[in-house]
């Protein structure tokens, strides 16, 4: 017969404490193992924000976005109260504030423009240096989503310029608008014109023509320009400043400018951020989201009605056939 080990009651409790400890040591490296993998909350800043910047005594619309790149560094991008949207290239943390810097696009000076802030809850304060060195204080508000839920119910259309005078809209400046055989002509670069009514979602169809080299902008709610500029038909690479573009965010995927001195139209359908380009007869854009202010709006209120503003300070420009059809 095998005879089998004896063991004494002293090794026996010796082996049972070790396994305790080992077992206790095993669950305790899970826990930190399961601790280390847990995700850190995204810091309150990410999103999107409209600002208002407080200068030389009047409220500049301008626009952040900050976004995580990989584990932990914050990137973004800004718009300020003219030009395009421009890249951040880092967003940086320091007790509680961030700040960023980018430098000057049509800004007069060479220095950079320097932001620092601070976000409780839904808001952001702060300050920003400008390209002369001055310092100036703005606020701003997380931006809406606009996300519609509901299909949308279209009304009846409005016709907006009557083809007799410019009732119904006014100018931010001296008005060198004028009307012509039925046509609206800005002949020189001066004031923007702006439509009495606001509207939130619509349908619009506009007619434009415009001389060689010339620019002006088709702003919706205010807020979000179109591009009307003489652009070069059949460019390999449609750009986001150029014609039928949303400026500085969308470019259209296919280039459909007529030659300066033709008539040309957008029919634009606008339902929240989503947003839907024919230009002359062809989608160019169709139900992208428009992320936020481009330069020139009149204000950061992107909740609310805006008007429609067509652009009258690049030089010469005419409209014609101006409808919008409001949703309901």
């Amino acid at each position: 017969m095998k005879k089998f080990p004896v063991f004494s009651s002293k090794r026996i409790s010796r082996f049972i404490g070790l396994q305790i400890v080992l077992t206790l040591f095993f669950f305790s490296g899970l826990k930190a193992s399961v601790n280390n993998l847990v995700i850190e909350k995204d810091p309150a800043v990410i999103g999107r924000w409209d600002i208002t910047i407080e200068k030389d005594g009047k409220n500049l619309p301008s626009w952040l976005e900050v976004q995580k790149s990989g584990t932990h560094t914050l990137i973004g991008r800004f718009t300020y109260a003219f030009g395009s949207a421009r890249p951040i290239s880092e967003v940086k943390p320091n007790e509680g504030k961030y700040s960023f810097s980018i430098p000057p696009q049509w800004e007069e000076g060479k220095r950079n423009m320097d932001f620092e802030f601070e976000v409780t809850g839904d808001a952001l304060k702060g300050t920003m240096v400008y390209t002369d060195g001055k310092t100036y204080s703005f606020t701003g508000v997380r931006a809406p989503s606009l996300v519609r839920t509901k299909p949308t119910v279209w009304g009846k259309p409005i016709k907006l310029f009557n083809e007799k005078d410019t009732k119904g809209w006014h100018t931010d400046g001296k008005n060198q608008w004028t009307v012509e055989n039925g046509i609206l002509r800005s002949l020189k670069s001066g004031a923007n014109l702006i439509s009495d009514k606001k509207f939130n979602d619509f349908k619009l169809h506009i007619e434009f023509r415009y001389k060689q080299g010339s620019n002006s902008g088709v702003y919706l709610r205010g807020r979000y320009e179109i591009q009307v500029i003489d652009t070069k038909n059949g460019e390999p690479e449609p750009i986001n400043n150029q014609f039928s573009s949303v400026y500085g965010f969308l470019p259209p995927n296919k280039m459909m400018a007529k030659n300066p001195g033709e008539w040309q139209s957008y029919d634009i359908t606008l339902v929240g951020r989503l947003i839907t380009i024919v230009a002359n007869g062809t989608m160019v854009i169709c139900k992208q989201e428009i992320p936020g202010l481009t330069g020139g709006a009149i204000d950061s209120k992107e909740g609310e009605p805006g008007p429609l503003l067509i652009q009258g300070d690049h030089g010469p420009i005419d409209y014609r056939n101006i409808i919008i059809t409001p949703a309901k």
